[in-house]
């Protein structure tokens, strides 16, 4: 659709890129992206490393990974719904966006790739973590800048396996979300606003597998969004209690949101399933370590005890299963 009958766009450089503005362009209509960024990093990115942490499942309809390398993302942003594809090439990182968020997005662009990240803090102390380390040299901590857009998924996977949970997400965001803006692929979708969370029959919950409690605590969370929101702007640790102070999240629910919101490297996940059995086999060959044997592990790591648990995972050191297959954070606890 941006072939040789599309008029030519006009340019205004940005810090970190350029942007075009196709003039007269049809916003919903045309394939041309409404805005475009280019941004260099300073450093190796790994695309899917950096942005996987964002997907719930292999049907979100928010989140696509497409063959060709690139990934789109469908988000509620301040500004109202945007659509961002991003792809890598050469080294730089071409950002393309659609909607009233499109702005929005592409200022976040490299936050959202891990420019607010510090990798060069992180030093491995155990020999795993340290094979991990050189050999995923690309793994950044997103920071997406949104609280909602992780809390709500991550509420959803409290007490529940990620598959039951990542189907609750799929159908809530279709049938009470509205279509991505611009050529997003598939049946890409925004998730509802807060009212639109706040509207859905109770049936629904059910329909989607989601029990009393999970759904009251998503409501509760909606109606003070607003708050929930600006936490975006405090320290992961301030913001962790802000959320905490909402009945129904704890520890487990605040720090898988300000791991995706923040790019919280210390915000090591307490009180899930198989994370410290997986910490305790890679670092000490113990496959029945609790949380306060995992958090003894990672205390080298402070300060960067999130990312060290990131390493230890790609390490693919992982005990042998012994029950039916399931990933991290398959069971969360508040």
């Amino acid at each position: 659709m941006a072939g040789r009958f599309a008029p030519r766009p006009t340019r205004t450089t940005v810090r970190g890129g350029e942007v075009a503005v196709p003039a007269g362009v049809p916003r919903q209509q045309s394939a041309a992206p409404e805005l475009v960024r280019e941004w260099v990093p300073d450093g190796p990115l790994e695309l899917g490393l950096v942005l996987g942490p964002l997907r719930r499942g292999p049907g979100d309809p928010t989140f696509r990974a497409m063959p060709d390398g690139s990934v789109w993302r469908a988000s509620r942003t301040p500004a109202g719904p945007g659509t961002l594809r991003v792809s890598v090439r050469g080294g730089a990182v071409r950002g393309e966006a659609w909607g009233p968020g499109a702005q929005w997005l592409l200022d976040g662009l490299p936050e959202l790739l891990g420019a607010a990240d510090d990798p060069g803090a992180f030093v491995p102390r155990h020999r795993v973590v340290a094979h991990a380390w050189r050999r995923r040299p690309g793994l950044r901590l997103t920071r997406t800048g949104l609280v909602l857009e992780s809390l709500i998924p991550s509420i959803l996977e409290q007490k529940v396996t990620t598959v039951e949970a990542y189907q609750a997400w799929r159908m809530l965001v279709r049938a009470f979300g509205e279509p991505a803006p611009g050529p997003a692929p598939g049946r890409m979708c925004v998730m509802p606003d807060p009212r639109g969370w706040a509207l859905i029959p109770s049936w629904e919950w059910h329909r989607a597998g989601v029990d009393d409690k999970r759904a009251s605590t998503v409501l509760r969370a909606v109606r003070v969004a607003a708050r929930l929101e600006q936490a975006v702007g405090m320290s992961p640790e301030d913001a962790r209690a802000r959320l905490e102070l909402v009945p129904g999240i704890g520890p487990w629910t605040s720090a898988e949101t300000v791991q995706r919101s923040h790019g919280a490297p210390d915000a090591v996940t307490v009180g899930d399933l198989h994370l410290p059995g997986i910490v305790g086999w890679a670092l000490a060959g113990n496959r029945a370590a609790d949380d306060a044997v995992m958090l003894e592990l990672l205390e080298p790591y402070a300060g960067q005890r999130h990312r060290a648990a990131r390493f230890v995972l790609l390490s693919g050191r992982v005990p042998e299963r012994r029950g039916p297959r399931m990933t991290r954070g398959d069971i969360g606890r508040l």
